[in-house]
């Protein structure tokens, strides 16, 4: 824990994290092949996740300050009268939201039959026209006392309705791993193999990997043909499940591996602390990964 305390004090020093240097400290913005480019980083978990709660217009002001082309959107009950406002403003200023957020419980949503949020969340997205993607989560409550060949038919019921349910501008669904059944890789690559659907793919969080870490590599080869982003987080077997990137032990060998894979997919950054400002949260990983990408 001392060695992450001295990581995390390093990566706040201002040399590192000055406001108008961050984004660009050890970047190669010229080379298309390199992930950890800035416009091909997504903001993620800094709608309901920033002490400050910054509103539509102080959120796409930020991110056009830290130089993020694009972040994905998520939200809370209390956001969705704001999220028509939001998405406007991120058109007129050339923020694109990459994806938005859709968590399926099964206390309030089935096939056929979304949650009144849900439902509203659609709406308002196909109000807009913008052409964006679904970041979709499932709880394990859907699958609670069905046999694995039961929860892979459930999970495919669920997505195929989605997928035929969701607006035509929103033009690709990514299964999002959060945890529980549907938030493990193999179980949800099941589901994408029965379905074969092109605009189906996964999105990888390594803040709900920690179990996950040892067979990174193997996981990485699996989930190539079906990966489009992957969100970073500090990663350390034995730390906290939220770290600033840079500060746990296995984040230089996860990011080689990502690296070397051949993914060409989109990264993204999290701001995934309730009790902080976001934007310090964005500096410190933003810092966190240019420290580690010169020493890929």
């Amino acid at each position: 824990m001392k060695r992450i305390a001295r990581s995390i004090i390093k990566l706040m020093s201002p040399a590192i994290v000055a406001d108008d240097d961050v984004s660009s400290v050890g970047v190669n913005q010229a080379n298309p092949e390199n992930i950890f480019r800035q416009e091909n980083l997504v903001a993620w978990c800094i709608v309901p996740y920033d002490k400050l709660n910054r509103t539509p217009k102080q959120r796409i002001a930020l991110l056009k300050e830290l130089n993020f082309t694009q972040y994905a959107y998520d939200w809370r009950p209390e956001h969705l009268p704001s999220i028509a406002e939001e998405l406007h403003l991120a058109a007129e200023e050339n923020v694109r939201i990459a994806a938005v957020w859709m968590w399926i419980d099964d206390g309030y949503d089935a096939v056929g039959k979304l949650s009144a949020n849900n439902q509203r969340l659609l709406d308002i997205v196909k109000a807009s026209g913008q052409k964006t993607k679904l970041w979709l989560g499932i709880n394990g409550n859907v699958f609670d006392g069905l046999d694995e060949v039961g929860k892979v038919r459930r999970g495919v019921e669920m997505v195929r309705y989605l997928r035929h349910h969701v607006p035509a501008n929103v033009t690709e669904i990514g299964l999002y791993g959060h945890g529980d059944w549907f938030g493990e890789p193999e179980n949800q690559i099941g589901i994408l193999e029965t379905l074969n659907d092109p605009t189906l793919g996964l999105v990888y969080n390594f803040h709900h990997a920690h179990g996950q870490i040892k067979s990174f590599s193997a996981l990485m080869q699996r989930m190539m043909p079906w990966l489009w982003t992957v969100n970073l987080n500090g990663m350390d077997s034995a730390g906290n499940k939220i770290l600033p990137i840079g500060s746990g032990e296995d984040d230089l060998a996860m990011l080689k591996i990502l690296k070397q894979s051949g993914f060409s997919g989109s990264v993204g950054i999290l701001g995934h602390i309730e009790e902080e400002d976001v934007k310090l949260v964005l500096q410190r990983n933003l810092a966190g990964l240019r420290m580690l990408e010169a020493n890929l």
